[in-house]
C-alpha cells in the first residue's frame, strides 16, 4: 500500500470500502462510497432533519407543515390525533347527482348537461331540445 493516509473507509457497516473521493453525509455526518451516500442506502437516522418534502395526512390528504428538526411521523400522528377533519361518509359520496329535468325521466348523469335554450339539466338522451320539448327559444326548432 503506497499511500495509507489516503481515502477513508465506508460507513456502511456491510460495505467498509476504501475509497479515494469519498463522500461525507451532510444529515448524520459520517462518511460513505458513491454507493451508500443517499440517505436510503445508509439508512441515515437523520435524513429527517434534511428532508423537505411535507407529509400528507393519509386520512384527509391535508398537507401537514412540519418545523425544521421535528420527526415527520410524530407530527402527522399528532395531527390524526387532534386537527384530522376526516370524514368516513365522505368517501362515499354520489357521483351520478344531475338529475334530468325532463319529466318522468328519472336518469342521473355524472356531468351537468345543461341546454343552452331553456338552461335545464338533462340527462344524455334528452340533450337536445327536440327531445326534452325545450320551450327556452322563441325561434322555430327544425326537425332536422
Amino acid at each position: 500500500m503506497e499511500l495509507p493516509w489516503l481515502g477513508e473507509h465506508c460507513s456502511e457497516r456491510t460495505c467498509k470500502q476504501l475509497d479515494f473521493l469519498p463522500l461525507k453525509c451532510d444529515a448524520c455526518g459520517d462518511v460513505f462510497c458513491k454507493d451508500h451516500i443517499r440517505y436510503d442506502d445508509h439508512k441515515c437516522s437523520s435524513a429527517y432533519k434534511k428532508n423537505v418534502q411535507v407529509p400528507v395526512c393519509p386520512l384527509c390528504n391535508t398537507p401537514i407543515p412540519v418545523q425544521k428538526g421535528e420527526i415527520p411521523d410524530i407530527v402527522v400522528g399528532a395531527h390524526i390525533d387532534q386537527d384530522c377533519k376526516y370524514n368516513p361518509a365522505q368517501q362515499k359520496q354520489k357521483i351520478f347527482t344531475n338529475k334530468c329535468f325532463k319529466p318522468g325521466c328519472k336518469r342521473k348523469e355524472m356531468m351537468k348537461v345543461v341546454c343552452e335554450q331553456c338552461g335545464g339539466n338533462f340527462c344524455i338522451k334528452h340533450r337536445h331540445p327536440l327531445d326534452h320539448e325545450c320551450r327556452g327559444s322563441s325561434q322555430p326548432l327544425s326537425k332536422a
